[in-house]
């Protein structure tokens, strides 16, 4: 089983405790957990963290550390706890098939650009989740994600409930995003995973978010506003709600990168990002698709 680090408290700050939360023993039940597995995603985690700050969320962030590295103390501070989480004992073969030279090889991606920092194994790592049985239930919330909206109420859903891979037809409905969603931890679930994972010549396209379509195939249906992809901003703009999106997740290029791709045409909703990585506020213009965006001011 994973335990955090000593001395982290599991309702570390008074964020994980609020006015109208079920009490400290649900908060010791429930817990949103995200995955940092380098540098750069601590970065993302960081402006996570602070969303769920800003939206008032009753319970804490458990992050899964892959490795150690400097940052983490960070976010200690915001009030998550740190669980170390190392890549999974996986064979030689499996490893092999699922390098990021490889994976861009075999089924590359098309529609975005995926960051030079992204390794596709470490992805699977976020299965370990699973192991943390001192939660009664799990919200998982990817990295590079933050919130608009407290949704809390998401621990309230069973296993295992996602939002869609919606970022550019009706027909995304029918796939599954691995960014958001509810979990119930337990060590044989764990393990019957890692039997069906790690089989001869698999390979998983999109690593952990194929698997946990091909693990959970009844997978219940969350509305795409509790994992809203950035690229519904130009591809579905008539969605881009701002009162009614819960999360925005910046899936392929991240709004952090220095030479993002898509900067000047993802602008408001990457300066929206930085607002809460650097405020942990929204801003307080939030233009409609198509509309000018005003300059921002990050530090």
């Amino acid at each position: 089983m994973l335990r955090p680090q000593p001395g982290v408290n599991q309702c570390a700050t008074s964020a994980a405790i609020r006015a109208g939360a079920k009490g400290s023993g649900a908060c010791n039940l429930y817990s949103y957990v995200t995955l940092v597995s380098n540098p750069d995603y601590l970065i993302g985690a960081k402006a996570l963290a602070r969303s769920l700050n800003m939206v008032k969320a009753n319970y804490p962030l458990t992050v899964l550390a892959v490795r150690d590295m400097p940052g983490l103390e960070e976010l200690e501070a915001l009030g998550c706890q740190i669980v170390p989480a190392p890549p999974l004992a996986l064979s030689e073969p499996f490893r092999q098939r699922h390098t990021r030279k490889e994976q861009h090889a075999r089924d590359p991606f098309t529609k975005g650009n995926k960051p030079a920092f992204h390794n596709p194994r470490d992805n699977f790592v976020k299965l370990r989740l699973w192991q943390l049985e001192q939660f009664e239930r799990v919200v998982f919330l990817d990295a590079d994600l933050i919130l608009l909206q407290n949704i809390d109420r998401l621990f309230e859903f069973p296993e295992f409930v996602a939002a869609p891979n919606l970022y550019e037809s009706l027909s995304d409905f029918n796939r599954m995003n691995a960014g958001v969603f509810v979990a119930r931890p337990d060590k044989r679930t764990y393990e019957r995973m890692l039997l069906q994972l790690d089989t001869p010549d698999r390979f998983w396209r999109r690593t952990d978010q194929t698997f946990l379509e091909h693990y959970f195939p009844d997978w219940h249906g969350l509305p795409y506003i509790y994992n809203t992809l950035q690229y519904v901003w130009f591809n579905l703009p008539v969605l881009w709600v701002w009162d009614r999106i819960r999360v925005i997740h910046y899936q392929y290029e991240k709004p952090w990168e220095t030479d993002n791709p898509k900067a000047e045409l993802l602008k408001p909703v990457i300066d929206a990002w930085w607002h809460v990585h650097d405020h942990g506020t929204l801003p307080d213009h939030l233009p409609k698709p198509g509309q000018p965006a005003r300059e921002p001011v990050h530090g």
